[in-house]
């Protein structure tokens, strides 16, 4: 993650407003080894955890590539074929129209994204996909933030209680510290992503 640029540390700012010491951003996996990579992350956090779907959802814009990723890693990995449908920021009125794009929301459909801060694109997401009369059977994302909401628990948790539906990470915040944590270049970095967590996030 490092390496691509996908775990940045510096000064930054998150929808939330809360100033961050690190910034997750999976669009910086922008070629095929990277996005195969992914998607079989993806994929077996699916398998193994028991949530494939019978379509998975991709919010725009971030979570199109994550979709079709996963989908073709499923089917190449595991031999299991799933639909791939996505949601353009604003209604198309021309050509096929609406604001769907791709397979027919039914049965059951997960939705894929990159991180979970408030959980307020996936609530969007989520409402997308009940307004079809699909099921929405979780949510599934790369990094849980482990972020702390008024009321002392997690958005993942938070989010899941009121979609009524399992959200699952690939990996948490405290992952990624254990990880940093072997290497001594990342020492000043973790002093500040550790003051961060104890300020603003729930730990594990």
């Amino acid at each position: 993650m490092i390496d691509r640029a996908v775990l940045a540390f510096g000064d930054f700012t998150l929808k939330s407003g809360r100033k961050s010491p690190y910034f997750f951003n999976l669009g910086a996996i922008d070629d095929g080894p990277g996005l195969d990579a992914l998607g079989r992350a993806y994929a077996t956090e699916m398998v193994e955890t028991g949530m494939v779907p019978d379509v998975i959802f991709g919010p725009a814009y971030k979570g199109i590539p994550l979709a079709v990723a996963a989908a073709l890693a499923l089917y190449r990995d595991h031999g299991v074929e799933v639909g791939v449908t996505f949601n353009r920021k604003e209604a198309k009125h021309h050509g096929e129209g609406g604001v769907l794009v791709g397979a027919p929301l039914a049965g059951d459909v997960l939705i894929v994204d990159d991180v979970m801060t408030a959980g307020t694109a996936v609530s969007e997401a989520a409402a997308l996909v009940r307004g079809t009369g699909a099921r929405l059977s979780g949510v599934l994302i790369a990094l849980d933030r482990q972020e702390r909401m008024q009321d002392g628990t997690s958005a993942v948790h938070k989010v899941s209680e009121v979609l009524a539906a399992p959200v699952h990470s690939i990996v948490t915040l405290q992952d990624v510290i254990s990880y940093l944590d072997l290497i001594p270049a990342y020492a000043d970095a973790l002093v500040e992503i550790r003051s961060y967590q104890q300020q603003h996030c729930v730990v594990s």
